[in-house]
């Protein structure tokens, strides 16, 4: 399985693969042939309340990390879309979130990795 995680903002690569935005809001300021996202799942990204409630603060990390993936647990469809293609190739994780440590994207690749 080849997973990788990438900034949406960060210049498309061709050892990317299929780039997938797993952020549920579009990313501020761009446009769509910019992000080359070859696949929007917004399905997949936290919860707006969820999304709301870490507000990228570093000391909600464990608790995002754990509630986030309780999410996905129950979130089988989107899950079911992402597994499909990470079987078919190499797939970037894009995310919008300038905190590249603690972001949901890092949370969904080691989840995904595990499964």
């Amino acid at each position: 399985m080849k997973l990788f995680v990438k900034r949406v903002y960060d210049k498309k690569e061709a050892k990317d693969g299929k780039r997938i935005l797993v952020d549920r809001l579009w990313p501020r300021g761009l446009t769509k042939e910019k992000a080359a996202a070859d696949i929007w799942l917004k399905e997949i990204a936290p919860s707006t309340e969820l999304r709301k409630w870490f507000a990228h603060d570093p000391g909600k990390w464990v608790s995002f990390q754990k509630k986030y993936t309780t999410e996905l647990e129950n979130n089988k469809e989107a899950v079911a879309v992402l597994r499909k293609e990470i079987k078919s190739g190499t797939v970037t994780l894009l995310y919008a979130a300038k905190d590249e440590q603690h972001n949901e994207a890092l949370v969904l690749k080691n989840w995904m990795s595990k499964k």
